[in-house]
């Protein structure tokens, strides 16, 4: 009986030495929101940051933009739809659509070889589909039709 009670008594102290040192579980990591991702994509580019805009890109990605879909494999690829786009952007709210996260823009001049020109103040839209905080669609949105105006 004894000896029972020491090995008792010598385990619940063996399991009390390290009762202090909690050991926290691992948090679960978070992807940025799809708002997050965007934001920081249209900051990049605005800035005239070719590089770090591309950086938000998955391999392979989707693009379209006024073109039939198109498959962006390398980072060549995507660095150079990058650079295609002529205007800046500053996000203005972004919504859900379907599976898309849709965002709505206002075109802004951009350090590089585009310039913006008559769209440097206009609207534009487009749907994006972002997973683990990368691009992987890109679809520009027609422009919704102005409401008619009423009959009188």
């Amino acid at each position: 009986m004894m000896r029972c009670l020491a090995v008792l008594l010598s385990s619940l102290a063996l399991a009390a030495c390290g009762a202090d040192k909690a050991v926290e579980p691992a948090k679960p990591h978070r992807s940025p929101s799809a708002a997050a991702v965007i934001r920081a994509w249209a900051d990049a580019l605005r800035g005239g940051d070719v590089a770090r805009a591309a950086g938000f890109f998955a391999l392979p990605s989707v693009v379209s933009n006024g073109t039939p879909p198109i498959v962006l494999r390398t980072p060549d690829e995507v660095r150079t739809f990058n650079e295609s786009l002529p205007c800046g952007a500053v996000l203005q709210r972004t919504y859900r659509e379907g599976r898309y996260t849709a965002a709505v823009f206002r075109l802004t001049e951009r350090p590089g070889p585009g310039r913006c020109g008559t769209g440097t103040g206009a609207s534009a839209r487009t749907a994006f589909v972002v997973r683990d905080g990368k691009i992987r669609q890109w679809r520009r949105l027609a422009q919704p039709e102005a409401p008619p105006a009423p009959v009188v």
